[in-house]
């Protein structure tokens, strides 16, 4: 039979790419809009209607766009909708999370130094945690804040933020920062599903039964589609932090999580100054280097469970069932002997300050608790450690391979 644990990651990548392909997608019409929307411009020659013009040029052809404040006189004959790329970014990216952190929530969900949970409680946290942000923010939406946006955002933010330290609080810290990016899209996603669509078709249909359309309905959505280009960026980065331990290996994760939606919002906010004026704000970088120099200096603060705690603990009923299987001990040796000069909590390795994504592989529970990973990078594939760095032999693969199969066959 295929192995099962090669097989799991190739369906985790397939979905990821997808993930990657949609929000690339659903990113890229959303930054269009936006600031074709900023750019356009007035003219005495539009239709009855019409708001504004924009003329561009791109792939070798000139492009003509008109857009009606509130709706056409009457139905056009061919009507493009931009949903299915919101849609298919949060399914493909709700499928992920379920693949790598609730399947494999052992490893990469729960934190035992932060939190006593089951896996089905981080589950049940995770699944349902998601959904408080959009109820929250659609009540004050709707709410007399709807009359005050700058406030508006400011409680969002203060929402964002609390989220973020609670998130810290009882998941790993790749977990909780990308946590905190599926709350934030969660809130987008569903922006696009509960109202800027809904009200999108009342205009729609109102055109097809010959009445004249509400501006309302067109202002809703558009005050939703705005917000959701001011949260986009700090999402993205949210998505990718997993790849740096210098962002989600701190005590202060939270903090700088909640640093780069500022982020977010000073760079969106020069380029569509720029956009509606020709000219964006340069202060705005100047912020922006301030926010990140800060984020900088917070993620030296590093956390996490030291070697005399890991090595005092006891063993969760996770790492005991690798830890327990006939040929650890070799496995482990092989393992230590071959990436803990890198993978340490103070790596020996020349110019490396910090484990490579932070997995450290020192104790019995290091190295328990990153089996699964261990036995495809190491023990399947030949991918870690890198050439460059030592030249593990066949026969510690080897013992990698055993381990981890003596460990299914008594399971």
């Amino acid at each position: 039979m295929y192995d099962m644990a090669i097989l799991w990651d190739w369906i985790a990548f397939s979905v990821r790419w997808l993930h990657v392909i949609t929000a690339m997608a659903w990113i890229g019409a959303s930054f269009y809009f936006i600031a074709l929307d900023l750019m356009l411009k007035p003219a005495k020659h539009l239709p009855e209607g019409a708001f504004g013009e924009e003329w561009e040029v791109h792939g070798g052809g000139f492009y003509h766009t008109v857009k009606y404040l509130v709706a056409p006189s009457e139905m056009p004959e061919h009507l493009t909708w931009h949903k299915w790329q919101s849609y298919t970014t949060w399914l493909s990216g709700a499928a992920l999370l379920m693949i790598v952190y609730w399947v494999g929530g052992e490893l990469f969900l729960l934190d035992p130094t932060k939190a006593d949970l089951t896996l089905f409680q981080g589950i049940l946290i995770s699944g349902g945690s998601l959904t408080i942000g959009w109820l929250a923010y659609d009540f004050m939406c709707k709410s007399k804040l709807s009359e005050q946006p700058t406030l508006l955002m400011l409680l969002l933010f203060a929402i964002l933020v609390v989220m973020s330290w609670g998130y810290n609080q009882i998941f790993t810290g790749r977990a909780a920062l990308l946590h905190l990016g599926a709350f934030t899209a969660t809130i987008m996603t569903a922006n696009v599903f509960f109202q800027i669509m809904p009200n999108q078709r009342i205009v729609v249909d109102d055109l097809k039964n010959g009445r004249t359309p509400d501006a309302k309905y067109g202002k809703i959505a558009k005050v939703r589609s705005t917000h959701n280009n001011y949260l986009t960026l700090p999402v993205v980065f949210l998505m990718l932090s997993n790849h740096y331990p210098l962002a989600f290996a701190t005590e202060y994760a939270w903090i700088i999580a909640s640093l780069i939606f500022l982020t977010g919002v000073t760079i969106r906010h020069y380029f569509n100054t720029m956009h509606r004026t020709g000219k964006g704000p340069l202060w705005t970088w100047l912020i922006t280097a301030l926010l990140m120099v800060t984020i900088a200096w917070l993620s030296t603060a590093q956390s996490g469970e030291t070697y005399e705690e890991s090595e005092a603990r006891e063993l969760t009923a996770y790492e005991q069932k690798f830890a327990s299987a006939e040929g650890f001990e070799d496995a482990y040796y092989a393992v230590t002997g071959n990436c803990s000069m890198c993978h340490a909590r103070e790596p020996s390795w020349e110019g490396l300050h910090w484990a490579p994504k932070g997995v450290v592989l020192e104790t019995e529970a290091d190295v328990a608790r990153h089996a699964e990973q261990i036995y495809l990078q190491a023990g399947r594939t030949h991918a870690m450690p890198p050439p460059n760095a030592i030249e593990m032999d066949q026969e510690s693969r080897n013992l990698i391979v055993a381990w981890i199969k003596e460990v299914r066959q008594g399971g």
